[in-house]
This record gives C-alpha cells, sequence and structure tokens, in this order.
C-alpha cells in the first residue's frame, strides 16, 4: 500500500475517466493537470501543474484517435513524472495502442506491441492498467506489471438489463479468433454460443463468411473486442439475419469507428451498437442513433483504488463495482 496520496493525469483523451476516478476517492486523490504545447518545430513539451514528488501517480490516456500523437504525449508525460520524483507512475491506458500487431504474421511484418511495451517501460512506467487486450499474450512483452481489465462483467450487466429476450439469445463471436470470449459470457447467461469463420482478402476486407451455429428464431448478439471500419460486423450481421436470428446486436470493447464505419451502422440492420467508452463515443454517438455506451470508467476508478492501496485486482475479472 502507498501511504503517499494518489495523483490522477490525464493526456490530450478521456478527460471523463480521469474526473470520475478523482470524484470517486477525493479524500486521498487530486486531478493535476498535465500542460502541454508544441514548440515551433514542432516538439511537444509537458509541464506538470504542481509537485508530484514522492507520490503515486495515474497517468490516463487513451490509444486511440491521433494514435501516435497520443502515445508520444504519454511517454513524455511518465518520463516528466519520473524525472519529477514520483514514487511509481502507473499508465491507465484503456485502449492498448498497436494491439493488433501482437505477432509477425507475415514476412518482414513489425511486432510493434512489443515495440510499445518496450518504450512504455524505457519511459518510465512501473504498471500498466488496460482492457480487453486484443491478444492475451501482449502482458508478457512487458517486464512490469500489468493488469488487463475485462469488460465482461459490464457487458453482461448492460445484456440483462436491456435486451428483454436475453434468456432467448444465443453469442457469436464474428471470428474464431473471439470464441474463447463468448463462450466465457455464453456460459455466464446460460445460453448457447456460435462463431463465424471469416477469410480476409486483405486487411480490413472480408471475402466470405461461414456461419458455425443454429441462430433461427433466436436473438443473436455478436461479441468482440474491436471494431473499426466495421465491415465485419455488418456482414455478420447479415448473415445471422439470413440464418433466420429475429434480432442482431453487436457489443463492442473498443469502438474505433474509423472510415466509413459509422455510415455502414446507419445502414446495418442492428438493433444496437453497444461499445465501452475505452474511446470517446460522444461525437460517434451523435452521428449514429444506434451507437449506445457503456461507461466503464468506474472498473478503472476501482482498479487504481485497489492497486494503490495494494489489494486484488482480480475481483473485477467477474464483477462490476456499481
Amino acid at each position: 500500500m502507498y501511504e503517499s496520496e494518489k495523483v490522477v493525469s490525464n493526456g490530450g483523451v478521456n478527460d471523463s475517466l480521469a474526473k470520475r476516478e478523482s470524484s470517486v476517492h477525493s479524500s486521498r486523490s487530486r486531478v493535476v493537470n498535465l500542460n502541454d504545447s508544441l514548440t515551433s518545430d514542432p516538439s511537444l513539451v509537458v509541464e506538470i501543474g504542481e509537485s508530484v514528488r514522492g507520490e503515486d501517480v495515474y497517468i490516463i490516456q487513451s490509444g486511440s484517435g491521433e494514435v501516435n500523437d497520443n502515445l508520444m504525449e504519454l511517454l513524455i508525460m511518465i518520463n516528466a513524472c519520473k524525472i519529477a520524483s514520483a514514487s511509481r507512475v502507473t499508465a491507465v491506458i484503456p485502449c492498448f495502442p498497436y494491439a493488433r500487431q501482437d505477432k509477425k504474421d507475415k514476412s518482414r511484418a513489425p511486432i510493434s506491441a512489443k515495440l510499445v511495451a518496450n518504450m512504455l517501460s524505457v519511459a518510465g512506467a512501473d504498471h500498466i492498467i488496460t482492457m480487453d487486450l486484443h491478444a492475451s499474450q501482449i502482458q508478457g512483452f512487458f517486464d512490469i506489471p500489468v493488469d488487463n481489465l475485462y469488460a465482461e462483467p459490464a457487458v453482461l450487466k448492460w445484456i440483462r438489463e436491456n435486451i428483454v429476450e436475453w434468456r432467448n439469445s444465443i453469442i457469436v463471436s464474428p471470428d474464431a479468433g473471439g470464441a474463447k470470449r463468448v463462450t466465457s459470457i455464453a456460459d455466464r447467461l446460460n445460453v448457447e454460443f456460435a462463431l463465424i469463420h471469416k477469410e480476409r482478402k486483405k486487411a480490413n476486407e472480408v471475402a466470405s463468411m461461414v456461419l458455425v451455429g443454429d441462430v433461427k428464431d433466436r436473438v443473436a448478439i455478436l461479441v468482440d473486442d474491436m471494431a473499426d471500419t466495421c465491415g465485419t460486423i455488418c456482414h455478420a450481421a447479415e448473415k445471422l439475419l439470413e440464418a433466420g436470428a429475429t434480432k442482431v446486436y453487436a457489443i463492442l470493447t473498443h469502438g474505433i469507428f474509423s472510415g466509413p464505419a459509422i455510415s455502414r451502422i446507419n445502414n446495418a440492420c442492428f438493433e444496437a451498437v453497444v461499445v465501452t467508452n475505452t474511446i470517446p463515443q460522444e461525437q460517434h454517438m451523435k452521428d449514429c442513433p444506434r451507437i449506445q455506451c457503456i461507461d466503464v470508467s468506474m472498473m478503472f476508478a476501482e482498479a487504481v483504488r485497489r492497486t494503490h492501496n495494494g489489494e486484488s485486482v482480480s475481483y473485477l475479472f467477474s464483477n462490476v463495482p456499481y
């Protein structure tokens, strides 16, 4: 347990997560602004608003939007706090950058997730808190502790509270790689699961899909860790309705929604596309009425509280703190 005060700082994204974390534990934490500016180069300059000497610092920065700028800002913020003699610096990264580049899947391809892990360690991070890594082995890229939280408890809560026919639902993975994720949710709900086998022609473009499982006369709930251009989930939704599903929902941890994603969702047959706020979703929700958001800020707030107090974080793997 750290006797020093808990200090929460946030970068250019996810202000709500930092504010919520501080408000929940206001007696033992405070938000410190890290002011950044660009020089004429332009180079990023970070200035800490007050002393963090000997304190337990948590920097919240999601790897979304302008990914490279946000990552560089995070690295500089971590290093600034270490140089300012913070006792420990924890990077809270709700959506981990470059997570899809976790293996060498073709000749001369980089393993960028490993590079990001090295950069965070070299910058001075002592601990990482993130959510639903695209590949769990990314935790092994680090030589420092990594807590990979799961959105599953919040997803289960949303399903039970918002889908009236959830007992007659089937949980569907849009690819074989997500089978473990959907079987876990299906087991908790005591319903069946299905998966879709897909073949890609190239990145973000699916050539064919084969449904494995019976979805006829059931509510199909597509579950995945992230959606980028949304070609896969929109194609999957069509496949499920063709196979006899009565309704289709999509639940995603990280809603990146780049390129044609919003227009595809608007033209698709979803009852709702549900995402968490690991990536800011305010503008996406304005542009697309089908998009709904699960607030996971309380999960991160509780993870920070437990980390600061030296308590187990594993409770959050199967429970929501609200």
